[in-house]
């Protein structure tokens, strides 16, 4: 990772925890991922390695900058899908800055409708770091657009455990993937879809 990319990476996270500490209205909330996370998605892309990523929630672009930073040594990309227009703002401006605009595809839309357009088998890498109480609905479009051999990264599996529960039984009854979580951050639901056999 470069100077100037890690310079800014400290600078949003920053503004996210004043941010935060500041405003009561959830909606109104970074709620960025930690830097230990962002490390640990960085290496998850590099080790696949993944060339096309989907984020949910992007908020002001600070985990997107990880994926697209990692993801930019494989000529690959990231598309990331936010629904809050001043998020989108914020990470339009912070995208300008990185110098990593070119490995980033920002939409303005709801997930639901992303995922359910998406064709099967598009994406490599898929992180989601958004509303908890949709995953559970959002589970079988992710599987769908996520190729055999791909990987699922759910953040707050640990911080927000009792949200992940029905959701995690529905993924222990998916036969064609494995999960694990990793104590990382907030803690981090790792779902690996299986390749198909030979």
């Amino acid at each position: 990772m470069n100077e100037r990319v890690a310079s800014l990476l400290q600078e949003i996270e920053a503004f996210g925890k004043a941010n935060d500490a500041r405003v009561t209205d959830r909606s109104q909330k970074m709620l960025n991922i930690t830097p230990e996370t962002g490390e640990f998605l960085s290496i998850l892309v590099h080790l696949q390695p993944a060339k096309r990523i989907l984020e949910i929630g992007t908020s002001n672009g600070y985990s997107t900058l990880w994926l697209a930073d990692a993801v930019s040594g494989n000529d690959g990309i990231v598309e990331t899908v936010e629904k809050n227009p001043e998020k989108v703002r914020l990470a339009r401006i912070n995208f300008g800055r990185s110098g990593l605009s070119r490995f980033i595809r920002l939409v303005e839309a709801d997930a639901a409708e992303v995922l359910a357009v998406a064709a099967d088998s598009t994406y490599d890498f898929v992180f989601l770091d958004s509303e908890r109480t949709e995953y559970l609905s959002w589970w079988p479009h992710v599987l769908r657009v996520l190729r055999p051999g791909g990987l699922v990264v759910y953040d707050n599996a640990i911080s927000h455990k009792h949200e992940f529960e029905q959701f995690t039984a529905a993924v222990r009854r998916t036969p064609s993937c494995s999960k694990c979580l990793v104590p990382v951050g907030k803690g981090q639901l790792l779902i690996l879809k299986h390749r198909d056999p030979a």
